[in-house]
Parts: structure tokens; C-alpha cells; sequence
């Protein structure tokens, strides 16, 4: 695999992975009482602690993608 097949794959990587995010963001703020619902069948959690889960694992898959698609797209490129 060439450095700019690998870029490309980086790339789209990076914007399916921020869309993914911007879903799960926009669901979370206007369909919060249906989340906490579905969620509700299978785990007793009260607003305070659901809302802490989401943010916390907002923010993990976030760093994550920064880690792994943000930061190699942006070497990859420079080098090229």
C-alpha cells in the first residue's frame, strides 16, 4: 500500500468517524429522553450518570480518533 492509497484511507476514515460522533452528538441532544429509554431496558442508571457515561465516552472515542486517523492523515500529508 502506497503513502497515498494510505492518506486517502486515513481520510475517509476520519470523516466517517466524525460523522459517527456528530450522530451519536446530535441523538444524544435531541433524543436524549429516547436514549435513556432504550437504555433504561437494560441498565438502571439516573440522569446525572447516563449523561456523565456519554460524555466521557464522547470524549475517549474522540481523543481516539485523534490519535489514530487525525494525527497519521496530518503526517502522512506533510510528508507528501
Amino acid at each position: 500500500m502506497d503513502m497515498e492509497l494510505l492518506r486517502q484511507v486515513l481520510g475517509w476514515s476520519l470523516v466517517l468517524n466524525y460523522l459517527i460522533l456528530l450522530i451519536w452528538f446530535l441523538v444524544f441532544t435531541y433524543a436524549r429522553t429516547w436514549m435513556k429509554s432504550l437504555h433504561g431496558h437494560w441498565f438502571n442508571l439516573n440522569d446525572q450518570t447516563f449523561d456523565a457515561i456519554h460524555y466521557a465516552v464522547m470524549a475517549g472515542y474522540k481523543i481516539l480518533i485523534m490519535v489514530f486517523n487525525l494525527v497519521p492523515f496530518i503526517v502522512l500529508s506533510l510528508l507528501s
